[in-house]
């Protein structure tokens, strides 16, 4: 008998960066290995195993992938490397170069110099791999990432050092703009050449030596990358253009192969450039940190270096100052500008806690009001703030690091562009080769038929193609780290515009998440004391959002201060869905919906419970029913209002053509009904356990693609099986900020209509280029059949090139709806 399996992916391999990483495709080798498995395959955030059950069985399938799982995450190691901004195809050669260095076996590399590199410990260590690096010429420097110990920090200097010494990309006695000013040079040979040319009767001999100065300056940087390019078995477009250059040359037409060289890597070198913008947007994040803080110790107080920053540091932040750490408040009050972090546009208040000790046993439980992140800055009044973070683990560093990791992940119009272009290349030059006999077939002269397939070779090139995904792919993420939203690679970011539905979890996403208790019912057998003493004593074993507020209010409700005159609880166990129970004075406690009631022993609901359950719940009333042995208390109101951002986020969204919003709850049907209402969402599916939530996510994708909003925490599993996860509050959790596609810094879904946006441009402007780049070529080959020379060729096809960079670099201006 056959029978499958799924695993949620990111359980079994954590920080996954997608499904096409190597390692989903390395643990489906080692689980299809076994006898009895049949197929294993990763879909939609799912491992999925087929399997024999007469030949195996299911914990042993479950032990197979929980050990393959443990054995990948042990056995591979990760770099995250900097280098110099490049274009696409050079991109393309320093990931075939890195792939051959030994023991390593995945490579991704960005347009802005971003690289990541996975590699077999077994084979080698990372002080192995980073010397080759340094051997390939390749001058790098090490960024901080999840991945990596601490303990190799100090390398990459010794890596980049070395490096430097080989670096001649976009480098040399010139600086960085090496390349632009050998197009430069060239440009102007090319147009003194030119010139002397027509003004001139000197001899084509005399010209000869600037045309060849101005080939030298215009094909160096080309020649080199060609020849890198062959060492590895690529023959990818630099190839092609110096082939035609040279094939100018020998038919005499020096100026218009000088042309082909100049326009060639004038386009290369704005796009360098513009490359190099969308990297100083993301760069200009981790700048946003102070190098230095005041900070107290031992009754004095000194400046000191962030690094040397230890978490229970207490800083002192002046007025209008950036903010040098992540930490709580322990004294004063002010305004906080927390838009470079969370992209809100207003400052947040910031106060003291009101028990330090507290707060650092509870630091990822504290109010936003508490709490204060690195690159931020501090408004009117003085703070002084008690470090929980290293620097290098802020949440700063550690968005920045994650936009760094997601430059590398390829979206699949990106995958597209290169297997379109890895075949296309192949066949423009067994085209042209054809059409070198043409002169065979057609009366006339070899030179001519060499000089149309020279024409053609330049036309039929994919230069724009080449970087027309990855350029806007870089730009919308930079643009997106900016306003606040992490969006974590090419394919999430293009998934986000193409979603026709979203799903929110209520709790915590379309509400405050700060519940609060409205009512409290006793039974007559009871007293208003003694159900609230019961519930506190019980919730306060508990972390829930709702346990949280029946502690605070019932206190507040009963007078008590602190918890010494309670009755003593213990034993808390969780019924997910249902509530809780707990032992108190040797009897059983249990709190929860009415529900959990039919399910536990025990006497059944009272009617008077019942009735004021009902009445509660009509009135848009959480409710918890509490039992202390066979006695029933009383009832629990709780309200969670929703949240002021709410109304006007699904508003905008419809605005943007999502019609379909759905909230998903673990409340009653009324509940749910009641906020859906105020908020202005038409649909809501109440009473769902955490499963039922991701078969409605599954429902829900039968239907297109849809984008899941939660917390990143409970909401885990249905994210994973949307189309796109999107985790809001990130900046306050991280868990969400580990779990999603998407993260929304902001407690707040204000950034959300950004977010879609922005993505959609994406898609526009990523569809455009690509129509620019293949219709310039379908347009460009026919004609140069027809007699169209090289000259008129290559300034609309290099031409083509700049479009589309800077088309793509019009993302960096998104403004926010």
């Amino acid at each position: 008998m056959r029978d499958k399996v799924r695993f949620d992916i990111q359980l079994l391999l954590p920080g996954l960066p997608d499904e096409h990483d190597a390692c989903a495709d390395r643990l489906s080798e080692l689980i299809v290995a076994n006898q009895g498995i049949e197929k294993a395959h990763v879909r939609d955030g799912e491992f999925c195993i087929h399997f024999d059950t007469s030949k195996i069985s299911f914990d042993k399938v479950r032990s197979l992938v929980t050990t393959a799982g443990a054995e990948l995450g042990s056995r591979y190691g990760h770099l995250l490397l900097k280098s110099s901004p490049m274009y696409a195809r050079h991109a393309r050669t320093i990931r075939g170069r890195m792939a051959a260095i030994r023991g390593v076996v995945d490579v991704g590399v960005a347009v802005d110099g971003i690289i990541r590199i996975e590699f077999d410990k077994r084979i080698a260590d990372e002080s192995a791999v980073l010397f080759a690096i340094s051997g390939l010429g390749i001058a790098v420097e090490r960024l901080p990432a999840k991945h990596v110990p601490a303990a190799v920090e100090e390398e990459p200097k010794s890596v980049q050092a070395e490096a430097e010494k080989h670096d001649h990309k976009h480098g040399g006695v010139f600086g960085a703009n090496t390349e632009l000013i050998f197009a430069i040079l060239c440009g102007v040979l090319l147009l003194v050449g030119w010139i002397l040319s027509i003004t001139t009767d000197l001899s084509p001999g005399v010209l000869l030596p600037i045309y060849l100065a101005s080939y030298f300056f215009g094909g160096y940087y080309t020649v080199i990358e060609s020849i890198q390019k062959l060492r590895i078995k690529q023959l990818e477009i630099d190839f092609l253009m110096l082939f035609a250059a040279v094939g100018a040359a020998v038919l005499g037409n020096w100026a218009e192969g000088a042309l082909l060289l100049f326009l060639f890597s004038l386009s290369h070198s704005l796009e360098h450039y513009a490359m190099g913008r969308a990297r100083r947007a993301i760069e200009a994040l981790s700048e946003l940190v102070p190098e230095t803080a005041i900070v107290r110790r031992n009754g004095t107080t000194q400046s000191v270096h962030v690094d040397d920053l230890i978490v229970g540091d207490v800083v002192i932040v002046k007025p209008n100052e950036r903010i040098a750490v992540d930490g709580f408040v322990i004294k004063g009050e002010s305004s906080v500008d927390q838009s470079p972090i969370t992209g809100e546009s207003v400052p947040v208040d910031k106060r003291a806690v009101d028990d330090v000790d507290a707060a650092v046993e509870a630091i990822r439980k504290l109010p936003a009001e508490h709490r204060v992140f690195a690159g931020t800055i501090n408004q009117s009044g003085a703070l002084e703030v008690q470090v929980t973070r290293p620097a290098t683990e802020s949440m700063l560093a550690r968005v920045v690091t994650m936009v760094h990791e997601a430059e590398t992940q390829q979206s699949k119009t990106q995958r597209f562009a290169e297997n379109f272009e890895r075949v296309f290349v192949p066949i423009v030059l067994a085209s042209v080769v054809a059409l070198l006999f043409a002169w065979v077939v057609v009366n006339e002269p070899f030179s001519a038929s060499f000089y149309r397939a020279m024409a053609v070779l330049v036309a039929a090139s994919p230069c724009a193609l080449a970087i027309s995904t990855p350029s806007a792919v870089l730009s919308g993420v930079a643009r997106a780290a900016r306003g606040g939203v992490l969006i974590k690679g090419g394919a999430p970011l293009e998934d986000l515009g193409r979603v026709v539905a979203i799903a929110f979890d209520k709790t915590g996403t379309l509400t405050q998440g700060r519940p609060r208790l409205t009512d409290i019912v006793p039974t007559e057998n009871s007293t208003r004391a003694e159900l609230l003493e019961t519930a506190i004593a019980a919730e306060s074993l508990s972390d829930h959002p709702l346990a949280a507020a029946i502690v605070r209010d019932g206190k507040e409700a009963l007078g008590l201060a602190s918890g010494q005159d309670l009755p003593h609880a213990e034993n808390l166990q969780s019924i997910t869905g249902r509530g809780l129970s707990a032992d108190i004075d040797g009897q059983k406690v249990y709190i929860g919906k009415r529900h959990l009631f039919t399910e536990v022993a025990g006497a059944p609901l009272p009617s008077s419970i019942v009735e004021a359950t009902d009445r509660l719940e009509h009135t848009g009333r959480t409710t918890m029913i509490v039992r202390l042995g066979d006695q029933y208390l009383g009832v629990l109101g709780v309200m969670d209002t929703p949240r002021e951002s709410a109304k006007t986020t699904v508003t905008q969204l419809r605005e943007l053509g999502i019609d379909r919003m759905i909230m998903l709850s673990g409340d009653n049907q009324i509940v749910a009904n009641a906020v859906a209402q105020e908020v202005g969402i038409d649909e809501a599916w109440g009473d769902l356990m955490p499963v039922d939530k991701v078969d409605s996510i599954k429902r829900l994708r039968g239907e297109g693609d849809v984008a899941m909003i939660g917390d990143g925490v409970n909401d885990a599993p249905a994210m994973a099986h949307a189309t796109v996860g999107v985790a809001m509050g990130a900046a306050g959790s991280d868990v969400a900020l580990e779990t999603a596609d998407v993260a929304l810094m902001a407690d707040s879904l204000s950034n959300l209509p950004f977010a879609i946006g922005l993505s959609r441009a994406t898609n526009r402007i990523i569809k455009q280029n690509l129509w620019i780049s293949l219709g310039m070529v379908a347009m460009l080959v026919p004609a140069t059949l027809l007699g169209l020379s090289i000259g008129p060729a290559v300034v609309l096809h290099e031409g083509s090139t700049i479009v589309v960079v800077l088309n793509a670099l019009r993302l960096l201006a998104f403004k926010k709806p």
